[in-house]
This record gives structure tokens, C-alpha cells and sequence, in this order.
């Protein structure tokens, strides 16, 4: 997988140094095995440490940072965002879902492994997430434990995540107009990056401006990275995506730019990034970092 294109030298050092962190402590957690069971823990570690620029686990690591949380504590959050992340992505890569063969540069877990060990890796990274979560290890506190479980849960349910995938499924036959698919992606997309960023608040135990502040900026951010993801599926080569593209066209999904057209979507994503900018006003010059990433992701190429 390509390194993110576009990045200042600054935020280049501080989204490599995250994934270094984030991947170590994956590592950590889903380490190698020779029990019978072994073909589950490798396709669980073939979906999570392939490449992958790890935003999310960006956002949950520098959110965290403006409340001087311990970056061991905000790493093992980072880790099970990242799983629960990378659960969704296995599975929508599914032949029943976006049947895709190539994932950040690599066959995807059904291509490489099948479909059935694909579907039980995605499961017990879903499971391992608030297993991560639960655990004493990431706070010491049990209501911010408990706290971070069910705003997961709510980002990634039938409510969020899990219900915009349906949706996307229902655009495949269906005619969306804009306000549908703006909603479907702040449920599929934007959700887990708005739980990503109100976790550091958690760990924090932030109180609710900063953590609304936050929240209303991802949720802007979620849309924008759509948005971009939209032009970049059919405007990129899938070498510097890694990815499979052209593949919403093929399956007949109502998009931003299918919708609205590429240049009066890039002007959405804009309008979302600058949006986005200004909610993070709250935290001065500390939120630095989270306002290059929103630049950053609207001029991305990959």
C-alpha cells in the first residue's frame, strides 16, 4: 500500500508514528498461534495488518492527546477501533456484499483464505474489539470502560455502521436523493470516525462541549472522506488505492459524485472540511494535527 500522498512532512511523521504504535499493539493482541484454530488468527491478522493508514486510530490517538490521556491507554482504544474497522471491511468485501478481490494492496481475507474463514474472522475481530474495551488494561475507571462499549456499540450497529451498510446494499436497486446518501454515510462511514474522535474525550473524562466539539467535527470529516472516496473510486488507479475501483458504478449505487457530479461534490467536500475545521476552535493551536488530517484527507489521491 502506498504511503498517504498530500501530507505535510509534520503530519506525514505523526500518521506514520500512529501506525507504528497502533500496529505494535495489534501485534501485541492478535499474536501469531499454533493451535488447531491457527487459519482464524491469520486471516484475522491477513485483515488487520496489511497496510492501512489508520485514520481512525489517528483520530482516537491525537483526540486523546489534547486531554493528556496515556498513550498506552488511547493505543489499545486506537487498536480496537481499528479492528472493529477492519471486521467491516472483511465483510464487505464478501461476494454477498461488494464482492471484492483486492484490499490495501492485497487479496482480500475471502480471496485469500474463503468466505467461510472470512466471515468468522470478521466476527471475532468484532468480538475482539470490546473484549480491547473492557478490559482494565485501557482504563482503570469501569464507567469510562463502559462508556466507550456502548458508544461503540451505538456507532456501529443497526444505528450506525452496520445499518449505512444496509443501505448501501438497498442503493444497489434504489433511487437515493441526496439527503439519503448523505445519511447513509454518516451512518456507515461517519459514525466509527465520530466514536473514534469522542473517545479520547471519554478516556479523558472530557466534559460535553469538548466531546460534542469533537464529535460534530468527525461527523464532517466522515462525510468529506466520502465524499473524496466517491471521486477517487472513479477518477484513481486501483495501484495507488489499493483497492478495487469503479466498483459503485458497476453496482449501480447512487453516490455523492453520481448524484451531485465531481466537481459539485469536491465543493461539498470543502464545504465539510472547512466545517469541520472550524468546530475543533474549542481546543486552540493543540488540535493542530486533527485539522491538517481534515486537509489532508480532502486533497488525497489514495
Amino acid at each position: 500500500m502506498p504511503s498517504p500522498r498530500d501530507a505535510s512532512p509534520k503530519l506525514q511523521d505523526a500518521m506514520d508514528d500512529v501506525v507504528r504504535g497502533v500496529n505494535l499493539t495489534i501485534e501485541k493482541l492478535l499474536p501469531e498461534t499454533d493451535l488447531a484454530e491457527a487459519r482464524l488468527y491469520d486471516a484475522m491478522r491477513h485483515g488487520t495488518l496489511n497496510g492501512g493508514k489508520r485514520l481512525r486510530p489517528f483520530l482516537a490517538i491525537h483526540s486523546a492527546y489534547l486531554f493528556n490521556v496515556d498513550s498506552s491507554r488511547a493505543r489499545r482504544v486506537a487498536a480496537a477501533i481499528e479492528f472493529m474497522h477492519c471486521y467491516s471491511l472483511i465483510h464487505d468485501d464478501l461476494p454477498a456484499m461488494d464482492d471484492a478481490s483486492l484490499r490495501r494492496g492485497h487479496p482480500t481475507v475471502h480471496k485469500q483464505y474463503d468466505e467461510a474463514t472470512a466471515i468468522l474472522a470478521g466476527d471475532a475481530l468484532l468480538t475482539l474489539a470490546f473484549e480491547v474495551l473492557s478490559d482494565r488494561d485501557t482504563h482503570a475507571d469501569p464507567n469510562v470502560r463502559c462508556n466507550l462499549v456502548r458508544e461503540l456499540a451505538k456507532a456501529t450497529g443497526s444505528h450506525g455502521m452496520v445499518g449505512g451498510q444496509m443501505l448501501d446494499l438497498i442503493g444497489e436497486t434504489e433511487e437515493f436523493d441526496l439527503g439519503t446518501i448523505s445519511r447513509l454515510q454518516r451512518m456507515k462511514t461517519g459514525q466509527l470516525m465520530a466514536f473514534a474522535c469522542e473517545s479520547g474525550a471519554i478516556l479523558g473524562k472530557a466534559d460535553d462541549p469538548h466531546r460534542r466539539a469533537l464529535r460534530a467535527y468527525a461527523h464532517d470529516l466522515g462525510l468529506a472522506f466520502q465524499v473524496t472516496d466517491d471521486i477517487l473510486d472513479v477518477e484513481a488507479d486501483p495501484q495507488d488505492t489499493g483497492k478495487d475501483t469503479g466498483k459503485d458504478i458497476e453496482a449501480g449505487k447512487a453516490t455523492f459524485v453520481s448524484t451531485m457530479g465531481a466537481e459539485a461534490a469536491r465543493g461539498r467536500a470543502e464545504m465539510l472540511v472547512a466545517q469541520a475545521v472550524r468546530h475543533l476552535k474549542i481546543f486552540g493551536n493543540r488540535a493542530d494535527m486533527l485539522i491538517e488530517l481534515a486537509e489532508y484527507v480532502l486533497a488525497r489521491r489514495a
